[in-house]
């Protein structure tokens, strides 16, 4: 028998027989049938060009003498088909092997002769040839495929490092600039009594460009396995009212209104106290920089079963819905076409999202439309 081989990624590799006499086809397909090979039979060329229409074939032997259209007009059929004029034809003739017959037959696209009575072992052994390069090609094409999905991922991470690179620029130069401009008018205005406004203006931009800095550290040291969790008995209502006083500057300069409703019950979880409040400060964060002006925020926590569910939802902008299936990714932002001023690295729900993760929990965007705003949710487990 045949060597045995993989089946294709579309099922098992299929071989055409076409002949007129149905004897003759059930003794080729009983010499070639194997585990993982079909063998589809045509009774006539008709026949078999219905098949190569919805079929593809590693291989097809054609009877050289049919009625109707023989097997040199099928194949010339088969060679000018962009369908299948790849396929390889060996031609299956009881005929006497003069040149110009075969010479006939090379020119209508055959790659091969074999005369009846068939001998089994030639006939097992060239089809394995063509099955074998059938099954390379195969491999080659999915190969092709996954360069063409790797070389698009890598396109579309280069141009998201541009971007991300662009951002940083923009968003390190403002501050810098700030401080610079401060510095100079500090150095203009000693003892003046605008020297203190100065001073805190400065101060505000030191701890944007601090709180950029820190994110892309952390974002860098989860990634490389360095960061560890100071893990503590953790007092749910102590770690979310610490979160929202640390959004509460961003919150408060948008003039929005900040609701916080807590379980009426202690709760406990086993946590690092830091990150829990970092992750839902900048839940927090970003729900106030995409809700404009005097917009409304909420911070809910609610228990169930081991669990707690803490949702962070706004009136905000929204998200729309071809952008939530990215908006956990590692630089990105949603298109805000300037409803609202945007500034940031594109790193917090990224950073947030892995944060959640060390600590056993899940994160989801629960429910967004463009105009309703956007409400998410983390999931935590719960201790005695």
């Amino acid at each position: 028998m045949l060597a045995p081989h993989d089946k294709t990624p579309g099922g098992a590799a299929r071989i055409l027989l076409v002949d007129d006499l149905e004897e003759n086809l059930i003794a080729l397909r009983a010499l070639l049938q194997q585990e993982g090979l079909r063998c589809d039979l045509a009774r006539s060329g008709e026949e078999a060009l219905e098949l190569l229409l919805v079929e593809d074939y590693a291989l097809a032997f054609l009877d050289v003498q049919m009625p109707g259209m023989d097997g040199f007009e099928l194949a010339e059929f088969m060679r000018n088909s962009e369908r299948s004029r790849h396929v390889p034809i060996i031609f299956v003739t009881a005929g006497a092997g003069d040149g110009t017959r075969r010479f006939k037959g090379y020119e209508a696209g055959a790659v091969d002769f074999i005369q009846k009575p068939i001998e089994a072992d030639i006939l097992r052994s060239k089809a394995k040839v063509f099955l074998e390069l059938y099954m390379q090609r195969q491999q080659l094409a999915a190969q092709r495929d996954e360069l063409a999905v790797l070389t698009e991922s890598l396109r579309q991470a280069d141009t998201q490092k541009n971007r991300f690179l662009a951002v940083l620029g923009h968003e390190l130069r403002n501050p810098i600039m700030a401080l610079n401009a401060g510095l100079t008018m500090l150095e203009r205005r000693k003892g003046q009594p605008v020297e203190g406004e100065i001073r805190t203006s400065m101060a505000r931009y030191l701890t944007h460009m601090t709180r950029l800095v820190e994110d892309l550290l952390d974002i860098s040291r989860i990634e490389q396995g360095k960061i560890s969790l100071q893990r503590e008995r953790v007092d749910l209502h102590d770690v979310l009212s610490f979160a929202v006083e640390t959004a509460r500057p961003a919150v408060d300069e948008a003039g929005h209104v900040l609701h916080l409703q807590l379980p009426s019950q202690p709760v406990f979880l086993d946590a690092d106290h830091a990150r829990i409040a970092q992750i839902v400060g900048n839940l927090v964060g970003n729900a106030a920089k995409y809700t404009p002006r005097s917009g409304e925020l909420h911070v809910i926590a609610r228990v169930q079963e081991r669990t707690v569910c803490i949702e962070v939802s706004d009136n905000g902008i929204g998200i729309a819905p071809d952008q939530q299936g990215r908006i956990f990714g590692i630089f990105e932002q949603v298109d805000v076409t300037g409803k609202v001023k945007q500034d940031g690295l594109g790193i917090g729900l990224a950073l947030v999202k892995q944060l959640v993760e060390l600590h056993g929990g899940t994160i989801q965007l629960k429910r967004s439309a463009p105009g309703e705003g956007s409400t998410f949710e983390v999931t935590l487990s719960t201790v005695e």
